[in-house]
């Protein structure tokens, strides 16, 4: 099975010049700290506004030139999972999380909450939808002010997320987070609980590369386990020196 995160670099670069993009600036102004984070509030709703905008464009696009360019041809190495063209013709934006990460130097050192370390990484994942059914998801990035689909693909990754999402999702999913662990090939669903605490259930990128029990990865019934900060930080640890070492 092709590695999740290695489709989707192996794909992006051949998109650089599809998607359109949508443009964004935001003012400045001096304030207290209530009137700051009432600012950041609103500027994160902004982007993730953006983004999801821009995704929805640039699918349609992608989908209009797929349906001139190669209706009815084969789709060897095509990077939504599909038979054939015709059944992205109503294919749609699902839902999507701004992607968040944790800095390496954070991980070793593990000072702090995991829910604490993760920063903005300056991407959204979008899950794309052929009807009911997740078929891979859009990379959006903003680049030089532009909101841009950067990438097609993580076929696999979707469904898993699709299946955590149905699992441990309020009805607006405001108690999930996106977290990918880059140095460690890994993503995580973050979970907030009551108080403010975190749980993170591993998407299969994670059960892959933390050599994690695989029982339930095809089970789309089975429930995915919450882990805590103890549970999953010496996984991660591991993983993340290991990569590193490799590419001093």
């Amino acid at each position: 099975m092709q590695h999740p995160h290695r489709q989707h670099l192996t794909y992006r670069h051949a998109l650089g010049a599809l998607a359109l993009g949508v443009s964004l600036a935001f003012g400045s102004a001096q304030a207290g700290p209530q009137a700051a984070d009432h600012t950041a509030a609103q500027q994160a709703s902004a982007s993730n506004g953006a983004a999801l905008a821009a995704a929805q464009r640039d699918l349609s696009t992608f989908i209009n030139q797929l349906l001139q360019q190669r209706a009815g041809s084969p789709l060897a190495d095509f990077p939504l999972d599909v038979k054939d063209v015709s059944e992205l013709k109503d294919a749609r934006i699902g839902y999507g999380f701004p992607v968040y990460t944790i800095d390496p130097d954070k991980i070793l050192g593990a000072k702090g909450k995991m829910k604490d370390m993760a920063r903005h990484a300056n991407q959204w994942r979008f899950v794309v939808m052929a009807g009911e059914r997740p078929v891979g998801m859009a990379t959006v990035e903003r680049q030089n002010g532009r909101f841009e689909t950067v990438a097609y693909g993580a076929a696999v990754l979707s469904k898993d997320l699709d299946r955590l999402v149905a699992q441990h999702g309020n009805a607006d999913r405001s108690n999930l987070r996106l977290v990918r662990i880059y140095q460690a090939r890994s993503d995580l669903l973050e979970v907030s609980g009551v108080g403010g605490s975190a749980r993170f259930a591993p998407l299969l990128s994670a059960r892959t590369s933390l050599s994690m029990a695989k029982g339930t990865v095809n089970d789309a019934k089975a429930v995915a386990p919450l882990l805590d900060d103890a549970e999953i930080l010496p996984a991660l640890r591991v993983a993340v020196k290991g990569n590193l070492d490799q590419h001093r």
